[in-house]
């Protein structure tokens, strides 16, 4: 795992959208809601809640570690198990049922607050006509064509209409830069 990935953070995202949904949730709406959270965040505050690479794939765009993780390809993560549990067929769902959003620590009232409103926009959605808002609004997706592509967190600042993309994702890089210095610290 990438020492920048909070894996902790990411699990908190999903098992807020998980609870949100009744306990679990299809793993493309949840791919989806987390990317748009990110997104939502990063247009009121410059900064998204995970900082995960972002790429285009098929379905479009995701959070490429926390998609992982949703399915289990990061291996044991304790960080990750103690909000989210394992993929059934095509859910997944909160580790412990009695999870409330107070449980959430590792979110800022703000990054709750981008959830709620991230929830209140999408969550009557099915997985598939999130899919297809992504692909009409999301302007920084690109179809990959059956594989995944970057996105460069300066494109999806350019689509929101910010006035310096590079340097904003110059800040997310710094940011990154200053977790890793610190837990090898």
């Amino acid at each position: 795992m990438t020492p920048w990935f909070n894996t902790r953070k990411a699990a908190q995202v999903v098992a807020f959208f998980a609870h949100k949904q009744g306990g679990a949730i299809n793993v493309l709406k949840a791919a989806k809601l987390v990317y748009l959270a990110d997104r939502r965040n990063m247009e009121k505050y410059d900064f998204p809640i995970t900082g995960d690479n972002l790429v285009s794939m098929d379905h479009g765009p995701v959070n490429s570690l926390t998609y992982d993780c949703i399915n289990g390809m990061q291996g044991a993560r304790p960080d990750w198990e103690q909000f989210v549990g394992g993929r059934a067929e095509y859910s997944v769902g909160l580790a412990n049922a009695g999870m409330v959003i107070a449980d959430l620590d590792e979110l800022s009232e703000a990054e709750i607050e981008t959830l709620e409103e991230t929830w209140a926009e999408f969550g009557g959605m099915s997985q598939y006509q999130i899919r297809d808002w992504t692909h009409d609004h999301c302007l920084e997706w690109e179809d990959p064509n059956g594989s995944s592509a970057p996105i460069p967190f300066a494109r999806v600042f350019k689509y929101l209409g910010k006035s310096s993309p590079d340097e904003l994702e110059a800040q997310i890089k710094a940011e990154r830069s200053t977790r890793v210095a610190f837990l090898q610290s």
